[in-house]
């Protein structure tokens, strides 16, 4: 394929990644004999956007062995998000180094993907720096990543000071500023001032509350116990609860013990997610600390005869040579599993001395359950 072909290929990958099909996506830049930047950036980026991030970050290391093409702002702009969700923090701060090396720092998109890869990956006091580096150039997207990490990790009180801050400096809130904003209060157990954001969302900046955001108020009010309150929001919301909505709920009448609202809860969700075993066990713990005994064997029942799967848990190992590993529990699927297990045994004859990581009397019924 000539090198003026190149953009007409691109072209196409980009078409191919718009529209979610990946597969054709690699067929097509697996056979370019020629391949740029703009080339690997799509395939990254297209991984990234299809929410297949251990693909992504592995081909930006494939790429990084490829010493005809170098990044751009872009590829860091595109491979952060990977680095972000998998918590691939040594991958994102060596980005960070090559960013400031070739100057792309001062882009504010490659700024904003660091400040987030930051924030998620636990790293609270490096995103402030990223943050207030940013500094006049900062938009929406900055202060939403910034109050967001600040509410989620327990930093309640910052994440409303730096939404006041937004405001004396002019900026105007979005829905994403709101959710961020509501985590705060959910967290920080501030039941006023989130009622009183909740309501300012449509009487003073005009945003229609969405379905995250009363799944933010259900779980504020159904932490301290507000659960009739909590139910009665339920209800009156403008578009259909869902199963994170229900789940919420049920959650806190676990921990609040009350049965009426739970029994409510569970029936939604047995019919939103009927292969799901884990609102079984919620609801069958709720009756047993209740000892209402008949309805703990109603969801034993209920367990053995519907065909309840859990959905396995995934976990990375990131950066393997060029590869981005993952695993779940109980999985042999790996060509070298064997050894993986041997090594994970020795670990485990290592720490076992230690016997309070294997106290097994504080397994409950609910692992009976599961």
């Amino acid at each position: 394929m000539p090198n003026r072909d190149v953009p007409v290929w691109n072209a196409i990958i980009t078409v191919y990644k718009s529209q979610g099909d990946m597969k054709a996506a690699m067929e097509l830049f697996d056979s370019m004999p020629c391949k740029n930047v703009i080339s690997w950036t799509s395939v990254i980026s297209g991984f990234c956007q299809n929410g297949n991030y251990s693909k992504a970050l592995t081909m930006f290391l494939c790429m990084e062995k490829d010493k005809s093409v170098k990044p751009n702002h872009i590829t860091v702009t595109s491979v952060l998000p990977a680095c972000a969700n998998l918590g691939a923090l040594e991958i994102g701060r060596r980005l960070e180094r090559y960013a400031r090396e070739n100057g792309f720092f001062d882009n504010i998109y490659v700024s904003n993907a660091m400040l987030e890869m930051y924030s998620k990956c636990g790293m609270i006091d490096v995103a402030k720096r990223v943050f207030h580096e940013i500094g006049k150039q900062r938009n929406l997207c900055s202060w939403n990543s910034m109050i967001s990490s600040l509410a989620t990790h327990g930093k309640h009180d910052q994440a409303l000071e730096l939404y006041a801050q937004m405001l004396r400096e002019g900026g105007k809130p979005d829905a994403v500023t709101f959710v961020g904003l509501l985590l705060a209060c959910v967290h920080g157990g501030m039941v006023v001032k989130g009622k009183e954001l909740f309501k300012s969302m449509e009487e003073v900046h005009k945003i229609s509350p969405k379905l995250e955001h009363y799944g933010c108020m259900i779980d504020l009010l159904g932490r301290v116990g507000k659960l009739q309150e909590a139910y009665d929001l339920v209800r009156a919301m403008p578009m259909k609860p869902d199963a994170v909505v229900w789940g919420t709920l049920l959650g806190a009448c676990s921990f609040h013990g009350n049965v009426e609202i739970a029994e409510i809860a569970s029936e939604a969700l047995f019919k939103l997610e009927p292969s799901n075993p884990g609102n079984c066990v919620i609801m069958s713990n709720i009756y047993a600390a209740n000892e209402r005994w008949d309805g703990v064997l109603r969801m034993r029942k209920m367990m053995k005869k519907e065909t309840m799967t859990k959905a396995a848990g995934y976990s990375y190992l990131v950066e393997v040579g060029v590869e981005v590993h993952n695993f779940t529990v109980q999985d042999k699927s790996h060509p070298r599993s064997y050894e993986i297990y041997q090594v994970l045994d020795e670990i485990t004859r290592r720490i076992k001395p230690d016997k309070s990581y294997f106290d097994s009397e504080t397994m409950t019924e609910s692992v009976e359950l599961m």
